[in-house]
């Protein structure tokens, strides 16, 4: 690996942990505005000036801002994010199971979608301009223009309510079988890898298309090679870095998704965690929580562009 190779890695990484420093001082001044003084919203509007100012002191809210602020992210760097405001629990032992479930219901979802979307979207590739790209072109369209709560809730309405094939809700337990486990992630799996397919396929065929009108495809177009062949063996490896962003922005799109599919079908994942944490004015849950969807999403992206660089045969060559 050259040095302009790590130059441009280590830039990517720098950037990204930057924005996540400029993120965490965002998250924690928008969060105080959810509560005007979260000491009395605590105690309650008949309590006195006296136990507002004390539990204030306790809490530390009496220090200024960026006090309180480094003794936060201190917290969130160490793994131990403070207590919840409404119950007194640690936040990290809130978040450890909800997480699970979450991680679960995402790996499910990923292992079922990418290789679907990356297989239809190197297919319509191959068969651009033909009247099986134009069906499923024209499908995708549809499926990225409806919202997610939208699919989520006619998922429910067809498979649960009107044919009673799946069950409606889907709350996390132990499961007896397969089968048992399959049925409960059923609706969940379908209503997140819908949109998450449709905006993967559409990215990839895009990739591979644009590979496919370069020098060297051209070049093999013209000595008698097979479109099939052209994709495969020239397009295909050098879109790996498009590829490689498509499949990240798609799995952001799943961050966004998660929220709304947890609370259509009551499934207790960290996003469910967050809109609970919204509702009873926990600050300490919520930030933390954006926290973890932000940081999940400038993972996703740097990963994506340090793919990208490593995958540039004019980068690795140099």
């Amino acid at each position: 690996m050259n040095a302009r190779l790590v130059g441009m890695i280590a830039a990517r990484i720098g950037s990204a942990l930057l924005t996540m420093v400029l993120v965490s001082i965002v998250i924690f001044a928008l969060s105080g505005l959810l509560s005007s003084d979260v000491a009395e919203a605590i105690l309650g509007q008949s309590a006195t000036p006296e136990a507002v100012a004390g539990l204030r002191a306790a809490m530390h809210l009496d220090q200024p801002g960026w006090q309180r602020y480094l003794g936060w992210a201190t917290g969130i760097l160490s793994g131990d994010p403070g207590k919840s405001l409404v119950n007194g629990l640690p936040i990290a032992e809130m978040i450890g199971p909800r997480l699970a479930n979450s991680l679960r219901l995402a790996g499910i979802t990923v292992l079922i979608s990418v290789p679907l979307a990356l297989t239809i979207g190197i297919v319509l590739a191959i068969k651009r301009g033909s009247l099986i790209d134009r069906a499923v072109s024209l499908t995708i369209i549809g499926i990225v223009s409806v919202p997610d709560f939208v699919i989520a809730t006619l998922a429910v309405l067809l498979f649960a309510v009107t044919l009673h094939w799946l069950p409606a809700l889907s709350m996390r337990r132990e499961f007896e079988s397969f089968g048992e486990m399959a049925r409960t992630f059923a609706l969940p799996v379908l209503s997140l890898s819908l949109l998450v397919v449709a905006q993967m396929i559409r990215m990839t065929r895009a990739a591979v298309i644009s590979a496919m009108t370069t020098s060297y495809a051209e070049a093999a177009l013209l000595k008698g090679a097979s479109p099939t062949r052209i994709v495969l063996r020239h397009a295909l490896p050098n879109a790996v870095g498009p590829i490689a962003n498509a499949v990240a922005l798609s799995l952001s799109v799943l961050l966004g998704g998660v929220i709304v599919v947890e609370i259509i079908f009551n499934y207790p994942g960290v996003a469910k965690l967050m809109v609970d944490g919204v509702a009873t004015r926990d600050m300490p849950l919520v930030q933390t929580m954006a926290m973890i969807f932000c940081g999940t999403y400038l993972f996703l992206i740097t990963t994506a562009d340090i793919v990208a660089i490593l995958c540039n045969p004019r980068l690795r060559s140099r």
